[in-house]
């Protein structure tokens, strides 16, 4: 399960120095024989967009939506560094290029770590030599080791659908929030299709798995997803359906390693007007700290439940909500409704909870993946290294 599963890629990862722990901090995911293929990408959607992102931006355009390589750091998201952290993440690219025997633009990049701090380009220009020559089509899971963070444990999926392959890796424990769950993921593919339609496919693709998902409520200044198609299968050019498996794999890893929980939690909210608005409603009661709590509590307190409900700004009627957890239904018509209480404590128990609101209003539905909300989390985002 690598992100080199899909024939024509390889990868490497390593420690070069960014991590004063020694742990792997340095990736490479890049095309076998060093020639560009179709690439496209997601970025985050705050406004404060760190060095990698404007970077990448700029090289997809440049380089006319192809690609050979990405590069990844982890330990330091070269944000908030102004130019001299845009001038860093060009010289991460050319020295790869130069390595690879590629145009630079042809180079993508992607940082991740403490925000605001100038990134260490000693130990990464030393490093990349090495993580070049490093390259192997037995390298995703080294790959996917040294772009860990606050991670658990690495990020991979390989899905086979039909003649086409899908490989990625990801990371991405907090700082997880729609529109685009701090998360990198990089997506291989031996699929066919041209720039404009691997866009297109990888949107559609992050609309209800990376977007989501949402462990606390912030959109980080790095988030990056990065597909590259090699093309060397013979399939169709759409290739949505693959993608869209790759990545909401990936987006339930995430959810299940998000700092500190115990809990991954699906709300689903039906019979809204539309879909957008169903999903508005699933993601106010995703982030509800209120909610989140009485997760980590299994305690079932649907009046929390339905009071995000009715603060979403979205059509909304007392009279005809209904609540349940799990299959078990504790609220209907706005009220109480008789249940097995020792099943409802014995589904929030679980590892994997689902919350299920019906509106009544109409056919419009959508999912939110989050979590519970522990001490842990807050012990871990008291510190800042």
């Amino acid at each position: 399960m690598t992100v080199t599963a899909a024939e024509g890629f390889v990868a490497a990862g390593l420690h070069c120095g960014v991590k004063e722990s020694g742990a792997p901090d340095l990736a490479l995911v890049a095309t076998a024989d060093g020639r560009p293929v179709p690439a496209a990408a997601v970025f985050t959607s705050n406004l404060a967009t760190a060095a990698p992102v404007q970077v990448s931006r700029r090289h997809l355009e440049a380089g006319g939506g192809q690609a050979v390589a990405v590069v990844l750091n982890s330990g330091n998201a070269n944000a908030a560094t102004g130019e001299a952290g845009r001038e860093d993440a060009e010289r991460m690219c050319a020295l790869v290029a130069q390595h690879l025997d590629c145009a630079p633009e042809h180079v993508l990049v992607c940082s991740t770590g403490l925000i605001g701090i100038p990134l260490p380009m000693a130990p990464i220009e030393s490093g990349i030599p090495g993580l070049v020559a490093a390259l192997s089509p037995d390298g995703g899971a080294d790959a996917a080791e040294a772009i860990r963070t606050t991670d658990t444990v690495r990020k991979e999926v390989v899905v086979h659908d039909g003649a086409v392959t899908v490989g990625g890796m990801a990371k991405g424990a907090a700082m997880l929030a729609p529109n685009m769950a701090t998360m990198l993921a990089v997506l291989t593919t031996d699929g066919t299709a041209e720039p404009g339609d691997l866009r297109a496919d990888l949107q559609r693709s992050v609309l209800d798995t990376f977007n989501a998902l949402s462990v606390d409520g912030c959109t980080s200044t790095n988030d990056t997803v990065i597909v590259l198609a090699g093309g060397r299968a013979e399939s169709a050019s759409d290739l949505t359906h693959s993608l869209t498996q790759a990545c909401n794999s990936l987006a339930r890893q995430m959810a299940a390693d998000a700092e500190g929980a115990t809990k991954t939690v699906r709300v689903l909210v039906t019979g809204a007007r539309s879909d957008d608005e169903a999903r508005q409603a699933a993601r106010k009661v995703a982030e509800s700290q209120l909610v989140k709590c009485s997760f980590f509590g299994a305690d079932p307190y649907w009046g929390r439940v339905v009071s995000e409900l009715g603060s979403a700004g979205i059509a909304f009627d007392p009279d005809r909500v209904q609540v349940a957890y799990g299959d078990v239904v504790v609220c209907a018509n706005g009220v109480a409704a008789d249940h097995d209480a020792s099943a409802v404590v014995s589904h929030l128990q679980a590892r994997d909870v689902d919350v299920v609101c019906d509106l009544g209003l109409g056919i419009g539905q959508g999912t939110v993946l989050t979590n519970d909300l522990t001490h842990a989390y807050i012990d871990e985002n008291m510190r800042t290294s």
